[in-house]
Parts: structure tokens; C-alpha cells; sequence
């Protein structure tokens, strides 16, 4: 294999497949990044068994070819090599090793060989649809935060997106939970998604797409099974399995009778949470909110640091109540607002509460109180 690349090319695409590669690999082929180079087109894949990436790039193709080499030790060369760089890159003559050269600059990788790398099985994807980017940014940014982190309840690690009939009206929906607070997020059920099965996107892919989306423009094509989910842009394909588990009744949680209102600004709100919770424990993160006639008050007292109030106007008509939650919690809800005001939808201290974005109708949140 021999061909001729511009680094800046090389450089994004290797940026792209080496955040599947795990740091710590026990089977080393997994380290690797597999280079196929023909027909004027370098592909680049990586995989971790559970997600794979390929990239295609155009790159001048001198002797077709492929060849593993270290996913990450290969990036990292291609970061310092000069902007405007053009990269040889060549195999030796036994196939052992990669010869990277760019300019004066010269490098030789231990490489493996092109037929140890594990291809991930080509399931039969019965159901294929697009969506704008914007709208599966939507769905990803306004709920993977509340994904949990918790091992032990596998079924939580993911977003869990289905399609359903409500309201009269055909939705996508993406749901993420992990005990404490709930994201639901909805949008119109694009053309060709009414027979695919609900699944449970993984965390790390989420995180994946998630970074792809951020310079993708145009259209993302999915395709879905009952064990894996694929994800097409422009030059990148992202082939992920799925959470083999049973996501939880959600709507057991969404609370149908919550009939204390607030109405606040969020940008206020959130700021007034992180001021005060900056003197709150680590391991608690407890903010108290006391709620009167259009006033609320925010404290947090910390045996080992102190105490500190704050306090806002907002819209409040129901009865006099106290309730606790957790700041970081609070916080990352309220970063996902679009508008200018929140609602939230009480009950009492002890019950979940609703929050509403006042400028989005198809999200919403739900969050568990704390004893304060």
C-alpha cells in the first residue's frame, strides 16, 4: 500500500475514528485503526466490538492496499506534523511496518496485518430513515445528560428512542433516565420510522454522534434492527449494537396532577442555584427552595463551610411549601431550556416535579426532590 494525503484531511478523519479506540485494550488490534487505500479513496476504520467507524477521504492512491496501525500513536503524529503536510503513507516490504513520511519527517509504526482486524457483522437493517441534524442534535443535546452512569442498571445507560401515537399526532421520542431526573424529548415521526423498534442507544455512542453532529450539516440517514443501529452522514458511517435490556415504564414517573405553579426566569434561576450551591457539600449538592406569594428563596447550609440565600421574584400563586433538590441537577435542566422562562409544575416535598419549557412544548423534565 502507498498513497499521498494532505495532513489537515488525514488529520480530521483520524480525529474522528480514534475517539471509538479505548485507551487500555487487552486484544491489541482493537489499538488499531485499519487503512484501506483504492480507487483514489483512503478509508480509515476503527472499532471498539461494540461501535465501528469508517471514514472515506480522497487521497492519491499510488499502490492500492491495507494495513493496521495504532489508532492513537497515528493521530498524534499527524496533530504535529506541519499544516499543508503531504503524508506518504507506505507499507514495507513485509508488510510489518508503516512508513509515514511528511517532508523531512520520518516515522516507522509496528503494524498489524489488514486480516486480523474484526469486521462487525452486516445485520439485515429492516427499517431506514433520515433526519435533519439539527433535529437529532435536538434530541441528543436535551437529553443525554440525564443518562446514568450506574453500571448495575445496564437498561439506564443509553437514550431510549420509539416511535408512538399521541394526541392524534405520529412522534419520535428520545427518553433518558437515571433515577433522579427524566429528559423526554418529541418531534414529528419522520417518513419510514412507523415499523422501527424501540431501542436503546448505548452512552458512548450517543457521545459519538453526538461530536459528529457538532460539524455535520444537511441530512443523517439511520438504519435500525432489533440489535443495532447505524448512522450515515456525509462521508461517515457509525454502526453501533444496541442496550440488550427493557427500558422502564417512564410514564409510571410523570407525575398527571401537580397543581402548584411556577413560573421563573431561567437564566436567573440558574445562576441564583449556582451561586448558592457553591458552598454546598460534593456528595449532597442540596439547594432548598422555599416557595411563597411570588417569591422564592433559595438556601443551602453546609455544617462544614457555612450557609448562604438568595432570592427571586417569580410567578407563584399556590401555598407556602419548601422543597429540595440537587443544584447540579437543577442546573443541567435548565441549560437545556430554549426560553427565557421555566415552568415548573409542584406538587409537594416529596413528589417528582414537572419542569416545562415555556418556548419548547415537545421537551420535558422530570425531577426527583431531596430531603433538606
Amino acid at each position: 500500500m502507498k498513497t499521498i494525503i494532505e495532513r489537515s484531511d488525514l488529520l480530521k478523519a483520524l480525529n474522528h475514528v480514534q475517539s471509538v479506540v479505548e485507551r487500555r485494550n487487552t486484544i491489541p488490534i482493537l489499538s488499531n485503526v485499519l487503512l484501506e487505500a483504492d480507487n483514489g479513496v483512503l478509508s480509515l476504520t476503527a472499532t471498539d466490538l461494540e461501535i465501528e467507524m469508517r471514514e472515506r477521504v480522497e487521497a492519491e492512491i499510488v499502490q492500492p492496499g491495507a494495513i493496521t496501525a495504532p489508532a492513537h500513536m497515528l493521530y498524534d503524529i499527524v496533530r504535529k506534523l506541519p499544516d499543508g503536510a503531504q503524508v506518504e503513507l507506505a507499507t514495507d516490504d513485509t508488510g510489518g511496518r508503516l512508513n509515514l513520511v511528511a517532508g523531512k519527517s520520518a516515522f516507522t509504526l509496528q503494524a498489524l496485518p489488514r486480516e486480523d482486524f474484526p469486521a462487525m457483522a452486516q445485520d439485515e437493517m429492516p427499517v431506514a430513515f433520515a433526519l435533519p441534524v439539527g433535529d437529532l442534535r435536538r434530541l441528543i443535546d436535551k437529553t443525554r445528560f440525564a443518562i446514568s452512569v450506574e453500571e448495575t442498571r445496564y437498561y439506564l445507560n443509553g437514550i431510549y428512542l420509539h416511535v408512538l401515537e399521541e394526541g392524534g399526532g405520529h412522534l419520535l421520542r428520545a427518553v433518558a433516565t437515571d433515577g433522579h431526573r427524566m429528559a423526554r424529548v418529541d418531534m414529528a415521526q419522520p417518513v419510514g420510522a412507523d415499523a422501527m423498534p424501540a431501542v436503546i442507544i448505548p452512552r458512548k455512542t450517543v457521545g459519538e454522534v453526538q461530536k459528529l453532529l457538532e460539524e455535520a450539516e444537511g441530512e443523517v440517514s439511520l438504519q435500525v434492527s432489533d440489535t443495532k443501529i447505524n448512522f450515515a452522514f456525509a462521508e461517515i458511517v457509525l454502526t453501533s449494537k444496541l442496550i440488550d435490556g427493557k427500558f422502564p415504564d417512564y410514564t409510571r414517573v410523570i407525575p398527571s396532577d401537580n397543581n402548584k405553579m411556577l413560573k421563573l426566569d431561567a437564566k436567573s434561576f440558574a445562576q441564583s442555584v449556582d451561586r448558592v450551591s457553591a458552598i454546598s457539600s460534593e456528595k449532597s449538592r442540596a439547594v432548598k427552595l422555599a416557595l411563597d406569594k411570588d417569591r422564592l428563596a433559595l438556601s443551602v447550609s453546609n455544617p462544614d463551610s457555612g450557609s448562604a440565600n438568595d432570592e427571586l421574584s417569580v410567578s407563584y400563586g399556590a401555598d407556602a411549601m419548601e422543597i429540595g433538590f440537587n443544584a447540579r441537577y437543577l442546573m443541567d435542566i435548565t441549560g437545556q431550556l430554549d426560553g427565557e422562562t421555566a415552568t415548573f409544575e409542584l406538587a409537594d416535598s416529596g413528589s417528582p416535579t414537572l419542569v416545562r419549557d415555556d418556548e419548547d412544548g415537545q421537551a420535558l423534565y422530570v425531577l426527583m426532590p431531596m430531603r433538606v
